[in-house]
């Protein structure tokens, strides 16, 4: 099983590495979210500088800035942007026949579906650390930036590592499942299209938390990207930790159970897919 996954996994990788369009293309989003939409909403400024910092705070859960708050959202919401196209690769391997014939050889469905996870996951989680490295560089340039106020513990970094991980795994889970149960690419993207576009939205990546109107808060606290910025910004921002209900255990535990929901869903449709035909 380790061999056949091994195989499988550097396969992967090596197509990945083959198609550097893919990867350039894939930093373009960030980069222009960063520059553009991050720069352009300077919310500080709202009202003339008459409104108090503590309110701002408030709004921002801590982040010393909307550009801060932003920019953590903006590394969960790469996260689940760069693992669109997993599942349709699985689409396209069907269609050529590649599919089938690595279906043929000793690798089971375990092995073909954990290999396209791994190698999917290594994409989306360098992107959304690009993205906070880009964030604080911005800082330096003379443009808004990533101001990390907090001392960012060795057991901090592991929960920001573990909340990327984790959302990485569970959407590239959910688009393989996807990709997996459908024959054409045309259908692939509207179907992720629709679920991908909602998530986000009701999500706390992009919107200032304190003007939610309650029914959206409440929505928003169990979206796995909200629960996963939620440890970023605990981590990243002194004192932030009062406007969070949990400590960010909590939060990656409720991403725990989303991932394994996801696989356990991927799982069972790879294996359908992959089923000798009778």
């Amino acid at each position: 099983m380790i061999r056949e996954l091994g195989a499988l996994t550097r396969r992967e990788l090596l197509r990945l590495a083959r198609n550097p369009q893919a990867i350039i293309t894939s930093l373009l989003l960030p980069i222009l979210y960063l520059l553009l939409f991050g720069q352009a909403f300077n919310l500080e400024n709202l009202g003339g500088g008459s409104i108090p910092s503590a309110y701002f705070l408030a709004a921002f859960r801590g982040a010393p800035s909307y550009f801060s708050y932003f920019s953590a959202g903006m590394a969960g919401f790469v996260a689940v942007t760069a693992t669109l196209f997993i599942g349709a690769n699985v689409i396209f391997d069907r269609l050529f026949g590649t599919l089938k014939r690595v279906a043929a050889s000793p690798a089971g469905a375990v092995e073909i579906f954990g290999s396209r996870l791994l190698a999917g996951m290594i994409q989306p989680i360098g992107l959304a650390f690009l993205v906070l490295f880009l964030a604080v560089l911005t800082g330096h340039a003379g443009l808004a930036g990533l101001d990390v106020t907090a001392n960012v513990t060795v057991l901090g970094a592991i929960e920001v590592l573990l909340a990327i991980v984790l959302l990485s795994a569970m959407f590239a889970s959910l688009f393989l499942a996807i990709g997996f149960s459908l024959e054409q690419p045309q259908t692939y993207f509207a179907v992720v299209n629709a679920v991908n576009l909602p998530v986000l939205l009701t999500s706390a990546a992009l919107y200032p938390w304190g003007t939610m109107p309650p029914w959206f808060q409440n929505v928003a606290s169990y979206n796995p990207i909200t629960l996963a910025v939620n440890v970023l910004r605990i981590n990243l921002f002194a004192g932030a930790g009062a406007y969070y209900p949990y400590d960010p255990a909590v939060y990656l535990l409720g991403l725990l159970a989303w991932g394994g929901v996801m696989f356990l869903v991927a799982i069972l449709l790879a294996r359908r897919a992959l089923a000798p035909k009778k």
